[in-house]
């Protein structure tokens, strides 16, 4: 044991840590020596660098101008990062060069939507008044700055900050094309900064002369055209290298706000501010006021188009779903010229547009309503018709595809679907009694109780507490249950919005859009089967080469309901026209069904029907949220939807809703005392019958890859009645001859 521990360890060990503790404070002290004599050195080398006077200051400015300039160039990377990640496709010039011509259903021309550059008038073939004009007014500064007229936006500032608002402009007219090109209309500062360096990454990469032809071309002008050669072309019916003087400044007016100087919208505003460009040209010192004299004492005058409405709306509409569908197409297509066939009904986009127009001239007032939007579709979701707003040229927002309203009851039957997947029978027992969720109470329109009632009656008067009671029964006493089952099948027939969990989600507080909503009422008369709702039947390249066709690529319908599910619905739902809320919906001699739906506040009144051919939503109210004057979707929206729905079910084969008789009633007329004007008789169109052999036609010829001349409209004294007729071999012309002759023009579809 004295082995393993001899008696003078103690000793020994005290001598270690006295060595240890000695060695570090010698280091610590010769650190700290060495330090001293370190910064003595390093204060010693700096003193020779050492400046007094008026160059201490000037290195002082220097050094904080580094530091702060080294800060400032890693806070410009930030900012300019999400910039120009959207400049990362290599091909981003070449995708806003896609260029469609829209024909409708019947193969009429109908408008188009995007610019082909590469056939655009080239820059040096535009007046030079034209392009002075628009420099004058949107740019003078164009041709010396590097994408941001710093000048010019401190002048704008500074103009703004006096009047209080903002009346000057301070984008360059390369800020402006970036905006077109990658960027929103949104007001924000995130938008404001991307602009920015948008705009220089464009001038890096582009001639001035490139980025001006690209501005001319891709700015909307107003009036569903873009680019000021296709405006010339809508407001002066010429091409933009025949514009004068006066139809140059009014041209170049329409860059600020298209829609509020539009001359087919307000020709005065759209003189006034013609005259305004002939100041700036004057100002500017492009023209003098003896060049510009003219111009003043003879404004220019527009072609009248108050009475060519153009289904615009429903364009827009069209054009989203193309630039959709480009992106699925063979990568090795290179070409972005495309003829569609779409759905439209052009006879019935303009009853729809007349229908809601007279529907607000006369009551809007009355009801204080002053929007009104409209999706009319055949049962297996093609458009006929589209109505995103009452005046495309004041908004171009589209009401019917884009804004989130609440539906009000008109959400209900999804509610009442479901309680029939879960059990109940359209004859089934239910209390209206007073409910409340927690601290939420609903009410009845009238604020009364009528007691037990069937589920068909608590369809037809639309009671609140019953839909309540019926997203608890559901959920088997789970409320919460009970609305994800309500929301699972909304999903299923086609709502794709948000549906945020509340308790008020059955009555409809939960905002859905038109289309979505007209689109999921379809899986009600196809009994049970969703459809997807679309304006694309076909696609062909600028040669007329077919590449897609909805029946044969797009997406296919799917069951959402069991077939007798969707044919109670149908009965409850046609009661509601017959003896319920939409008693001002009937049509004379066809059965419909529908249900009304209005919002709190009356801030929202729609009417959702649909017939055996078709189905429509009608919607009124304001974009402010503002409420109406009491505004029930059994009102106005009923009786608009009635008058478009009375003038598309018109010499067509009349296709009953399953499992309902047409009812015995007298002639269906408005109730109320109040009717809005009836449509004009369809004109007499080429038979549904004819029309299927026209396109079998065209598709033999496809599938037996035959030569065909491009897709365009024969020849006819009334465009508005052309068919769709390739040219077809002799051989199975004469084949199908007789056939096509038996289909008079006198049936109509």
């Amino acid at each position: 044991m004295r082995d393993l521990f001899p008696e003078d360890w103690k000793p020994k060990l005290k001598r270690a840590m006295l060595a240890i503790d000695a060695w570090v404070d010698f280091s610590v002290f010769r650190s700290a020596a060495g330090s001293r004599e370190g910064y003595e050195r390093f204060s010693t080398f700096m003193d020779r660098f050492h400046t007094a006077g008026w160059r201490r200051w000037a290195v002082e400015v220097s050094s904080e101008g580094a530091t702060m300039g080294a800060a400032a160039g890693v806070l410009l990377l930030a900012l300019a990062t999400p910039a120009f990640q959207l400049t990362a496709d290599g091909d981003w010039l070449k995708k806003s060069e896609l260029a469609v011509t829209f024909l409708d259903r019947y193969g009429n021309e109908v408008g188009s939507r995007g610019i082909r550059h590469n056939d655009s008038v080239p820059l040096d073939q535009f007046p030079d008044h034209l392009i002075k004009a628009v420099l004058a007014t949107e740019d003078r500064r164009f041709y010396d700055h590097f994408g941001i007229d710093l000048g010019g936006t401190l002048r704008a500032v500074v103009t703004n900050a006096r009047a209080g608002g903002v009346v000057q402009g301070g984008s360059s007219l390369s800020q402006q094309l970036a905006k077109n090109l990658f960027l929103s209309n949104e007001r924000t500062i995130d938008r404001k900064i991307k602009e920015a360096f948008l705009a220089m990454w464009l001038e890096a990469r582009l001639t001035k002369n490139e980025i001006l032809k690209l501005y001319l071309d891709r700015a909307y002008m107003g009036g569903g055209a873009f680019g000021v050669d296709a405006a010339a072309q809508y407001y002066f019916n010429k091409s933009a290298r025949d514009v004068n003087l006066a139809e140059g400044a009014m041209l170049a007016g329409l860059f600020k706000a298209p829609t509020k100087f539009a001359p087919h919208v307000n020709l005065p505003a759209a003189r006034a501010r013609a005259n305004v460009v002939l100041d700036n040209l004057v100002e500017s010192g492009f023209m003098t006021e003896g060049q510009v004299f003219g111009a003043r004492r003879r404004p220019a005058t527009p072609v009248d188009r108050r009475d060519d409405r153009a289904a615009n709306y429903y364009l827009d509409y069209a054009f989203d779903q193309m630039k959709q569908l480009v992106d699925t197409l063979p990568k090795s297509m290179t070409e972005r010229v495309f003829i569609v066939r779409t759905a439209l009904d052009a006879n019935l986009q303009k009853v729809a547009d007349a229908a809601v127009e007279n529907s607000l001239r006369q009551y809007g007032q009355e009801y204080n309503a002053s929007q009104a939007n409209t999706v009319v579709m055949e049962n297996d979701g093609a458009v006929r018709a589209m109505v995103g707003g009452r005046d495309y040229g004041a908004s171009q927002f589209n009401r019917a595809t884009d804004a989130m309203r609440q539906p009000g009851s008109s959400f209900k039957p999804y509610v009442y679907a479901a309680a029939l997947q879960h059990g109940f029978k359209p004859t089934s027992i239910v209390v209206d009694a007073p409910i409340c969720l927690g601290n939420w109470c609903p009410q009845n329109y009238g604020l009364n109780y009528r007691g037990s009632m069937t589920l068909t009656s608590a369809l037809t008067h639309s009671i609140n507490t019953i839909a309540v009671r019926l997203s608890v029964a559901i959920g088997d006493g789970n409320p919460r249950l009970g609305r994800n089952r309500i929301v699972e099948l909304a999903r299923n027939m086609g709502i794709t919005t948000p549906l945020p969990d509340t308790p008020s989600l059955p009555i409809g507080a939960d905002a859905v859009t038109m289309l979505e909503h007209v689109a999921a009422h379809a899986t009600f008369p196809n009994l049970g089967i969703a459809v997807k709702p679309h304006a694309i039947l076909e696609v062909r390249t600028g040669d007329g080469n077919l590449i897609w066709r909805f029946d044969r690529d797009g997406p296919k319908p799917k069951r959402a309901l069991p077939a007798s599910v969707a044919a109670d619905m149908i009965k409850m739902m046609t009661n509601v026209v017959e003896a319920g809320t939409a008693r001002r919906a009937r049509l004379d001699g066809i059965v419909s069904a529908g249900k009304t739906g209005t919002t709190n506040a009356y801030r929202d009144a729609w009417f959702m029907g649909f017939t055996g051919n078709f189905v429509c939503g009608v919607w009124f109210g304001n974009d402010d949220y503002s409420p109406t004057n009491r505004m029930t979707g059994g009102s106005l929206p009923a009786m608009t939807w009635q008058a478009i729905m009375s003038y598309a079910h018109q010499g067509i084969e009349i296709k009953q809703l399953p499992g309902v008789p047409v009812p015995s009633r007298p002639e269906a007329k408005v109730a109320g005392g109040k009717q809005i004007e009836p449509p004009p008789p369809r004109p007499t169109i080429l038979s549904k019958r004819g029309a299927e052999i026209l396109v079998r036609i065209e598709r033999m010829l496809d599938d037996s890859n035959r030569a065909m001349v491009p897709l365009r409209p024969t020849v006819s004294t009334d465009r508005k009645n052309q068919a769709l007729a390739p040219e077809a071999p002799a051989k199975t012309g004469e084949a199908l001859a007789s056939a096509l002759e038996s289909q008079t023009l006198g049936s109509r579809n």
